[in-house]
Protein backbone atom coordinates (compact mmCIF):
# COMPACT_ATOMS: atom_id res chain seq x y z
CA UNK A 1 0.00 0.00 0.00
CA UNK A 2 1.49 3.36 -1.01
CA UNK A 3 1.69 6.31 1.38
CA UNK A 4 -1.27 8.09 -0.25
CA UNK A 5 -3.62 5.11 0.12
CA UNK A 6 -2.37 4.46 3.65
CA UNK A 7 -3.08 8.05 4.71
CA UNK A 8 -6.46 7.94 3.02
CA UNK A 9 -7.43 4.80 4.92
CA UNK A 10 -6.38 6.31 8.26
CA UNK A 11 -8.39 9.47 7.59
CA UNK A 12 -11.44 7.48 6.47
CA UNK A 13 -11.37 5.33 9.61
CA UNK A 14 -11.04 8.47 11.73
CA UNK A 15 -14.02 10.01 9.96
CA UNK A 16 -16.12 6.91 10.66
CA UNK A 17 -15.20 6.95 14.35
CA UNK A 18 -16.18 10.63 14.62
CA UNK A 19 -19.53 9.99 12.96
CA UNK A 20 -20.24 7.09 15.32
CA UNK A 21 -19.36 9.21 18.35
CA UNK A 22 -21.48 12.11 17.16
CA UNK A 23 -24.51 9.88 16.59
CA UNK A 24 -24.55 8.83 20.23
CA UNK A 25 -23.28 11.95 21.96
CA UNK A 26 -25.34 14.49 23.83
CA UNK A 27 -22.96 17.28 22.89
CA UNK A 28 -21.60 18.21 19.50
CA UNK A 29 -18.09 17.42 18.29
CA UNK A 30 -16.21 20.59 17.34
CA UNK A 31 -13.69 20.34 14.51
CA UNK A 32 -11.66 23.00 12.74
CA UNK A 33 -12.71 23.97 9.19
CA UNK A 34 -9.43 22.51 7.88
CA UNK A 35 -10.14 19.09 9.38
CA UNK A 36 -13.72 19.13 8.13
CA UNK A 37 -12.51 19.95 4.61
CA UNK A 38 -9.94 17.16 4.74
CA UNK A 39 -12.51 14.62 5.85
CA UNK A 40 -14.94 15.75 3.18
CA UNK A 41 -12.28 15.16 0.53
CA UNK A 42 -11.84 11.52 1.51
CA UNK A 43 -15.54 10.74 1.63
CA UNK A 44 -16.22 7.62 -0.50
CA UNK A 45 -18.06 8.50 -3.70
CA UNK A 46 -20.75 5.90 -3.05
CA UNK A 47 -21.87 7.60 0.16
CA UNK A 48 -25.36 9.09 -0.26
CA UNK A 49 -24.96 12.02 2.13
CA UNK A 50 -22.25 14.37 3.43
CA UNK A 51 -20.41 13.11 6.53
CA UNK A 52 -21.15 16.08 8.78
CA UNK A 53 -24.07 18.44 9.18
CA UNK A 54 -24.10 21.78 10.96
CA UNK A 55 -25.46 19.93 14.01
CA UNK A 56 -22.34 17.76 14.06
CA UNK A 57 -19.58 20.19 13.12
CA UNK A 58 -19.36 23.80 14.21
CA UNK A 59 -16.63 26.38 14.19
CA UNK A 60 -18.08 27.90 17.37
CA UNK A 61 -18.49 26.32 20.84
CA UNK A 62 -21.69 24.33 20.45
CA UNK A 63 -24.59 25.11 22.74
CA UNK A 64 -27.51 24.38 20.42
CA UNK A 65 -27.99 20.76 21.46
CA UNK A 66 -27.52 21.48 25.15
CA UNK A 67 -30.08 24.28 25.07
CA UNK A 68 -32.54 22.33 22.97
CA UNK A 69 -32.21 19.23 25.16
CA UNK A 70 -32.99 21.33 28.23
CA UNK A 71 -35.94 22.94 26.46
CA UNK A 72 -37.30 19.52 25.52
CA UNK A 73 -36.91 18.31 29.09
CA UNK A 74 -38.61 21.46 30.38
CA UNK A 75 -41.62 20.76 28.16
CA UNK A 76 -41.75 17.22 29.54
CA UNK A 77 -41.62 18.50 33.13
CA UNK A 78 -44.42 21.00 32.43
CA UNK A 79 -46.72 18.09 31.53
CA UNK A 80 -45.77 15.92 34.50
CA UNK A 81 -48.63 14.58 36.67
CA UNK A 82 -46.76 11.77 38.44
CA UNK A 83 -47.44 13.05 41.96
CA UNK A 84 -50.10 15.08 43.74
CA UNK A 85 -48.21 18.38 43.42
CA UNK A 86 -49.45 18.65 39.85
CA UNK A 87 -52.95 19.37 41.17
CA UNK A 88 -51.97 22.35 43.31
CA UNK A 89 -49.18 24.08 41.36
CA UNK A 90 -49.59 27.28 39.40
CA UNK A 91 -46.83 26.12 37.07
CA UNK A 92 -43.70 24.03 37.14
CA UNK A 93 -40.37 25.66 38.05
CA UNK A 94 -37.79 23.97 35.87
CA UNK A 95 -34.56 25.96 36.16
CA UNK A 96 -32.89 29.23 35.31
CA UNK A 97 -29.53 30.22 33.86
CA UNK A 98 -27.02 29.18 31.23
CA UNK A 99 -27.17 25.73 29.60
CA UNK A 100 -23.37 25.96 29.41
CA UNK A 101 -22.94 26.81 33.10
CA UNK A 102 -19.80 25.64 34.87
CA UNK A 103 -21.59 25.91 38.21
CA UNK A 104 -25.03 24.53 39.09
CA UNK A 105 -26.86 25.35 42.31
CA UNK A 106 -29.45 22.78 43.42
CA UNK A 107 -32.04 23.79 45.99
CA UNK A 108 -34.98 22.07 47.62
CA UNK A 109 -38.29 23.13 46.07
CA UNK A 110 -40.06 26.22 44.72
CA UNK A 111 -41.74 28.63 47.11
CA UNK A 112 -44.80 30.79 46.60
CA UNK A 113 -43.07 33.46 44.53
CA UNK A 114 -41.25 30.84 42.43
CA UNK A 115 -44.56 29.08 41.79
CA UNK A 116 -46.04 32.39 40.65
CA UNK A 117 -43.17 33.42 38.38
CA UNK A 118 -42.02 30.00 37.17
CA UNK A 119 -38.38 30.74 38.08
CA UNK A 120 -36.31 29.33 40.98
CA UNK A 121 -34.96 31.49 43.81
CA UNK A 122 -36.75 34.78 43.15
CA UNK A 123 -37.98 35.53 46.69
CA UNK A 124 -35.94 36.74 49.67
CA UNK A 125 -33.82 33.59 49.65
CA UNK A 126 -33.32 34.09 45.94
CA UNK A 127 -32.03 37.61 46.47
CA UNK A 128 -29.52 36.33 49.00
CA UNK A 129 -28.39 33.65 46.55
CA UNK A 130 -28.03 36.31 43.85
CA UNK A 131 -25.88 38.38 46.23
CA UNK A 132 -23.71 35.33 46.94
CA UNK A 133 -23.23 34.75 43.21
CA UNK A 134 -22.74 38.32 42.05
CA UNK A 135 -21.24 40.15 45.03
CA UNK A 136 -19.41 37.24 46.63
CA UNK A 137 -18.34 35.04 43.72
CA UNK A 138 -18.11 37.91 41.19
CA UNK A 139 -20.15 35.94 38.66
CA UNK A 140 -23.29 36.87 36.78
CA UNK A 141 -26.39 35.00 37.86
CA UNK A 142 -27.29 34.32 34.24
CA UNK A 143 -23.96 32.54 33.74
CA UNK A 144 -24.65 29.87 36.37
CA UNK A 145 -27.59 27.46 36.46
CA UNK A 146 -30.09 27.24 39.32
CA UNK A 147 -32.69 24.55 39.88
CA UNK A 148 -34.41 22.53 42.61
CA UNK A 149 -34.91 18.87 43.45
CA UNK A 150 -38.68 19.37 43.14
CA UNK A 151 -40.10 21.19 40.15
CA UNK A 152 -43.43 21.99 41.85
CA UNK A 153 -44.18 23.87 45.05
CA UNK A 154 -45.29 21.73 48.01
CA UNK A 155 -48.40 23.25 49.66
CA UNK A 156 -47.52 25.64 52.46
CA UNK A 157 -43.84 25.28 51.59
CA UNK A 158 -43.71 22.03 53.54
CA UNK A 159 -40.76 19.67 53.19
CA UNK A 160 -40.66 17.42 50.11
CA UNK A 161 -42.10 13.96 50.65
CA UNK A 162 -40.11 10.83 49.68
CA UNK A 163 -42.67 10.11 46.95
CA UNK A 164 -42.25 13.59 45.44
CA UNK A 165 -38.45 13.30 45.48
CA UNK A 166 -38.73 9.84 43.89
CA UNK A 167 -40.72 11.11 40.93
CA UNK A 168 -38.84 14.39 40.47
CA UNK A 169 -35.24 13.24 40.93
CA UNK A 170 -34.94 11.75 37.42
CA UNK A 171 -35.59 15.22 35.97
CA UNK A 172 -32.81 16.67 38.11
CA UNK A 173 -30.44 13.88 37.09
CA UNK A 174 -31.20 14.58 33.44
CA UNK A 175 -30.63 18.33 33.88
CA UNK A 176 -27.18 17.69 35.33
CA UNK A 177 -26.35 15.16 32.61
CA UNK A 178 -27.21 17.69 29.92
CA UNK A 179 -25.35 20.63 31.47
CA UNK A 180 -22.31 18.68 32.73
CA UNK A 181 -21.12 21.46 35.05
CA UNK A 182 -17.65 21.73 36.51
CA UNK A 183 -19.03 22.05 40.05
CA UNK A 184 -22.38 21.39 41.76
CA UNK A 185 -23.40 23.29 44.90
CA UNK A 186 -26.12 21.57 46.93
CA UNK A 187 -28.12 24.11 48.92
CA UNK A 188 -29.55 22.63 52.09
CA UNK A 189 -30.60 19.27 53.46
CA UNK A 190 -32.86 17.91 50.73
CA UNK A 191 -30.58 18.80 47.84
CA UNK A 192 -27.54 17.35 49.60
CA UNK A 193 -29.24 14.18 50.78
CA UNK A 194 -30.89 13.56 47.41
CA UNK A 195 -27.69 13.98 45.41
CA UNK A 196 -25.38 12.20 47.84
CA UNK A 197 -27.78 9.54 49.15
CA UNK A 198 -26.55 10.46 52.59
CA UNK A 199 -28.84 11.22 55.54
CA UNK A 200 -26.28 13.22 57.53
CA UNK A 201 -27.23 16.83 58.39
CA UNK A 202 -25.84 19.73 56.38
CA UNK A 203 -23.57 20.70 59.28
CA UNK A 204 -21.71 17.41 58.78
CA UNK A 205 -21.88 17.31 54.97
CA UNK A 206 -20.55 20.82 54.36
CA UNK A 207 -16.91 21.85 54.65
CA UNK A 208 -15.53 19.16 52.34
CA UNK A 209 -15.73 17.98 48.75
CA UNK A 210 -17.97 15.18 47.56
CA UNK A 211 -18.50 13.71 44.11
CA UNK A 212 -21.65 13.30 42.05
CA UNK A 213 -21.15 11.06 38.99
CA UNK A 214 -17.62 12.38 38.61
CA UNK A 215 -18.56 16.03 39.21
CA UNK A 216 -17.16 17.76 42.33
CA UNK A 217 -19.99 18.66 44.71
CA UNK A 218 -19.98 21.06 47.63
CA UNK A 219 -22.72 21.23 50.25
CA UNK A 220 -23.64 24.46 51.99
CA UNK A 221 -26.58 26.02 53.80
CA UNK A 222 -29.76 26.95 51.96
CA UNK A 223 -30.23 30.74 51.65
CA UNK A 224 -33.59 30.49 53.45
CA UNK A 225 -31.79 28.89 56.40
CA UNK A 226 -29.20 31.68 56.38
CA UNK A 227 -31.95 34.30 56.58
CA UNK A 228 -33.07 32.65 59.83
CA UNK A 229 -29.54 31.90 61.06
CA UNK A 230 -27.26 34.73 59.88
CA UNK A 231 -24.43 33.59 62.16
CA UNK A 232 -23.83 30.67 59.78
CA UNK A 233 -23.16 32.94 56.81
CA UNK A 234 -19.43 32.72 57.49
CA UNK A 235 -19.45 28.96 57.05
CA UNK A 236 -21.40 29.35 53.82
CA UNK A 237 -18.83 31.88 52.64
CA UNK A 238 -16.05 29.39 53.41
CA UNK A 239 -17.79 26.86 51.13
CA UNK A 240 -18.30 29.46 48.41
CA UNK A 241 -14.63 30.44 48.43
CA UNK A 242 -13.61 26.82 47.86
CA UNK A 243 -15.99 26.60 44.90
CA UNK A 244 -14.50 29.75 43.39
CA UNK A 245 -10.99 28.33 43.71
CA UNK A 246 -11.98 25.21 41.77
CA UNK A 247 -13.79 27.21 39.08
CA UNK A 248 -10.66 29.35 38.61
CA UNK A 249 -8.38 26.31 38.51
CA UNK A 250 -6.61 27.40 41.69
CA UNK A 251 -7.50 24.22 43.58
CA UNK A 252 -8.41 20.61 42.86
CA UNK A 253 -11.23 18.97 44.86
Amino acid sequence: MNNGNWLKQIIEETRQLIEQAASGAQRTIVLSPEVVAMLENVRPQAAPSPPFSRETVSEEPADYETGSDLAELEREVAQCTKCGLAKCRTQTVFGDGSPEAKLVFVGEAPGAEEDRQGRPFVGRAGQLLTDIIEKGMKLRRRDVYICNVLKCRPPGNRNPSPEEVYYCEPYLIRQLEIIQPKVICALGKYAAQTLLKNTAPVSRLRGRWWEYHGIPLRVTYHPAYLLRNPNDKKECWDDVKEIVKVLKGEATP
